[in-house]
């Protein structure tokens, strides 16, 4: 997680650096920068996932262990998603602060935590599951964003429309309720589909 915490620093400061904050143009890329840096600092996070099990051989004892394999998908994705909404929570106030950013309302904070949420959901569900499916792979860490990217596209297109319209534009907050929807819908398929696949990912 301390990995996950200073690449997410080091981004900001990079971002700070690149833009001028005091250009009320910059603040359109703030939805961007908040996806990036999850993205990221979440793909160093899932790359180590199982990094203990493939270097100890432990796969094969979860497959023959007298437990629900199941269980062993939602242990790992509930640490996955508290690590990445540690780091937003540590870098995304950074962000503001360093781009002199204002959440105007209560409610755009409300609806932006429902967002945050909805898109790392489904985002380290993804990666979650993915990662248990590369981890026998000897370039297991250039596999994972290979077969990621292309899944978590979708959710993380939908939340960048809807962090974008919550923080600048709350007046087509309609919008933002159907990107909302596609990405408890993308959610819940992925979800459903680790908890129903895992076993046999274990055994590839």
């Amino acid at each position: 997680m301390s990995t996950m915490l200073i690449f997410s620093a080091l981004v900001i400061v990079v971002f700070s650096f690149a833009f001028d904050p005091s250009n009320q143009a910059v603040s359109a890329l703030i939805p961007g920068m908040i996806w990036i840096i999850t993205v990221f600092a979440a793909i160093l996070g899932l790359n180590r996932s199982f990094t203990a099990e493939q270097r100890n051989d432990h796969i094969h004892g979860f497959i023959v262990a007298p437990i629900d394999p199941s269980s062993v998908f939602l242990g790992k994705f509930i640490a996955n998603f508290i690590f990445v909404l540690a780091v937003q929570l540590a870098a995304i106030p950074l962000l503001f602060l360093l781009f002199d950013f204002r959440v105007i309302t209560i409610e755009s904070i409300f609806y932006l935590a429902a967002i945050i949420l909805l898109g790392t959901f489904g985002f380290v569900t993804t990666g979650t599951f993915l990662a248990a499916m590369s981890a026998n792979s000897k370039s297991s860490e250039m596999l994972l964003p290979i077969l990621l990217f292309p899944l978590a596209t979708p959710v993380l297109i939908a939340a960048v429309q809807a962090t974008r319209i919550v923080l600048l534009d709350l007046e087509k907050l309609s919008s933002a309720y159907s990107w909302m929807q596609l990405m408890a819908v993308y959610d819940l398929i992925f979800f459903a589909a680790g908890i129903i696949l895992f076993e046999y990912i274990l055994e590839v």
